[in-house]
């Protein structure tokens, strides 16, 4: 695997998050242009990233100490790095309550399905996902997306678009080319539609409060697809250059519009990695995790290299970004 392009996925995930992380709560798009003229940030400023980069290194180091992936190996180092997230004394960056409230019940012992939040699919679940995109293996790949995602939203949706969310790093890497890439989504969430991932998730289904495992995960991949297909249409008949990419596939606090929003915003300019960002930066919803997304799927498919160079030295956790890109590019030589 291209060690640029798993740079570039890291990277380029922190780059997104710390370029939009100032306009996140500003939904005047006006605004957000008069404040970074003359038509939204274009920089990362300080480098300063949120709650997004530092989960997605949490789950970074809880895979790269995953011996051999099944959900027995997987819980114990991702509960670990979960809580140890919630300890941090630099936990102040707006983290989603969803997260904090369900790593209290980790940090109490609580089963991981009791602790889970059944009724939220929060973008929580995907903006820190990016790692499972290098697992080679298909299966382990879903498996592993899903469940980091479980432990803390329980909704099916949430599962199903951090699969989605891999999946699509996973085929950028791969070299895919990015106008397929809505199509080769909907191909794989319409042939997953009723596959419960039974030996990672356990009886989740039943905690959850629902009548079946193939109700329950199939309700997350037709919501997936719904929302999929908008992004489809808006690629193939385009949007105005001014326009809020949120218009057409949603604001993004949910999983599945933060994948397909993010997506779009990436492949409105798929070779100008910074202006995929700057698109997701100036929209009305949860920016700073749209640009993050955006920022993974153009590191995976340009590469580190495709990016300002100044920034790699300017972005906060510099060296724990390098070290896991080092460490997943010698994992997948």
């Amino acid at each position: 695997m291209n060690t640029d392009k798993i740079q570039g996925v890291l990277y380029g995930s922190a780059y997104g998050d710390a370029l939009a992380a100032p306009t996140e709560f500003t939904r005047d798009l006006g605004a957000i242009r008069r404040q970074f003229p003359p038509n939204g940030p274009t920089d990362i400023h300080k480098g300063r990233v949120t709650d997004d980069t530092q989960m997605m290194l949490a789950v970074g180091r809880a895979l790269l100490e995953t011996p051999a992936l099944t959900a027995g190996t997987a819980e114990a180092p991702l509960r670990r790095e979960f809580v140890t997230w919630l300890h941090d004394p630099e936990n102040t960056r707006a983290p989603g309550l969803t997260c904090l409230s369900a790593c209290r019940h980790l940090d109490a012992g609580e089963t991981w399905q009791k602790a889970s939040m059944g009724q939220s699919k929060g973008c929580g679940a995907n903006m820190r996902v990016q790692p499972a995109g290098f697992i080679a293996d298909a299966d382990q790949r879903a498996g592993y997306a899903q469940f980091q995602a479980a432990l803390t939203h329980g909704h099916p949706t949430a599962l199903a678009a951090a699969e989605l969310t891999a999946e699509a790093i996973w085929l950028l890497l791969s070299g895919t080319a990015p106008a397929e890439l809505p199509a080769a989504l909907i191909a794989h969430a319409a042939a997953q539609r009723t596959t419960y991932r039974a030996d990672w998730l356990g009886d989740l289904w039943q905690v959850t409060g629902f009548s079946g495992e193939v109700s329950y995960i199939s309700r997350g991949w037709d919501e997936c697809l719904e929302v999929l297909e908008r992004l489809d249409r808006a690629v193939r008949s385009g949007i105005p250059a001014t326009a809020d990419p949120c218009d057409f596939t949603g604001e993004g606090w949910i999983a599945e519009e933060a994948l397909a929003t993010g997506l779009l915003c990436f492949l409105l300019t798929p070779e100008d990695p910074v202006e995929a960002l700057r698109r997701a930066a100036v929209t009305s919803g949860d920016s700073d995790s749209l640009a993050c997304l955006a920022g993974a799927f153009a590191g995976a498919h340009l590469g580190l290299s495709a990016f300002p160079a100044g920034w790699k030295t300017q972005i906060e956790y510099a060296g724990e970004l390098e070290r896991q890109s080092a460490a997943f590019a010698a994992r997948n030589a």
